[in-house]
């Protein structure tokens, strides 16, 4: 077992060095976008903006992102791999502690971005993808990674299974979601002062449509996230003889709904839309990773196991 665990920990280390190739033929095709930009048109009102804004013509990738969606593709290859040795290398799945919850959220939100390329022309999206992904698995292998441990009897359940795989799940559309808003945002100034010196901005979907994208997303994650507080709740009482506690991790998965499910409230029914609709879903996305961070560092209590 102890071999697979060395081989694991040789995937994640090859799966970071395709990423960082990747990331940078995504930034590369940004770059390109940026000097090859739609023909400007006067508009009124004096502004410059692109011929047919809100809808760009589908050009196809560029060399520079194909070549990136080809290391992606490769670099998930070997961070499935390293996830699937820990997880022999364990005897169980390999989602029970920080390391092991980082190292499958973030291969799930490469396979969530990888998916989405088939329904959305998102390759824009890839630098912040790859980025991410690679500063999250070198953080989690330097300061999280524990060698394989039996597990607390608390956690000795199949509901481990089910609780943290869709909680991951759910993270990996919460992580895509924040990047789109993140570049809707970065749109939408940009708009309100005139696109003529944006050149690389005119290339993508107006700030309407990365919303909507944004929207679509969160939702899923929402749906997602509120199975996982119901089955936390359910495995608690197994485990514990309640199904709330009070407990830090619980206060902090609860706030996580509420967020986003003020997002979708205030979007839906109370007009909140653009900057203030994108600024509440990063939010909602840095209280998630604000939860697997300081909480399980910082704070003691039932779930404290998770830092191990």
């Amino acid at each position: 077992m102890t071999d697979f665990a060395a081989l694991s920990l040789l995937g994640v280390y090859s799966a970071m060095l395709v990423y960082t190739g990747s990331f940078l033929f995504f930034t590369f095709d940004l770059a390109k976008r940026s000097v090859s930009a739609p023909a400007l048109v006067s508009v009124s009102g004096g502004t410059i903006e692109p011929e047919s804004d809100r809808a760009l013509p589908r050009a196809g990738r560029t060399g520079y992102q194909r070549i990136a969606v080809t290391l992606l593709v490769l670099g998930f290859v070997f961070h499935l791999l390293a996830t699937l040795g820990r997880g022999i290398a364990a005897g169980r799945v390999p989602w029970a502690n920080m390391f092991e919850f980082g190292l499958t959220a973030s291969a799930l939100i490469v396979a969530v971005f990888l998916g989405s390329l088939l329904w959305r022309d998102l390759g824009y999206l890839g630098s912040f993808v790859s980025g991410f992904v690679l500063l999250a698995l070198g953080i989690v292998t330097v300061n999280f990674y524990v060698d394989v441990v039996p597990l607390p009897p608390a956690l000795q359940s199949g509901w481990l299974v089910i609780h943290v795989f869709v909680a991951s799940l759910a993270t990996a559309f919460f992580a895509l979601g924040a990047g789109l808003s993140i570049f809707q945002l970065i749109r939408a100034r940009f708009e309100a002062r005139g696109m003529a010196k944006a050149k690389l901005l005119k290339t993508l979907p107006d700030s309407g449509a990365l919303e909507s994208l944004a929207y679509r997303l969160n939702v899923i994650g929402f749906v997602l996230w509120s199975f996982t507080l119901i089955a936390g709740a359910i495995w608690a009482e197994r485990a514990w003889g309640r199904y709330w506690g009070w407990d830090t991790k619980e206060v902090w998965t609860f706030i996580i709904w509420v967020l986003f499910a003020g997002y979708i409230h205030a979007r839906a029914t109370r007009g909140w839309r653009g900057s203030r609709s994108a600024i509440l879903a990063i939010v909602g996305f840095g209280a998630v990773l604000f939860n697997y961070t300081v909480v399980n560092i910082a704070f003691t209590g039932l779930h404290s196991y998770s830092g191990l």
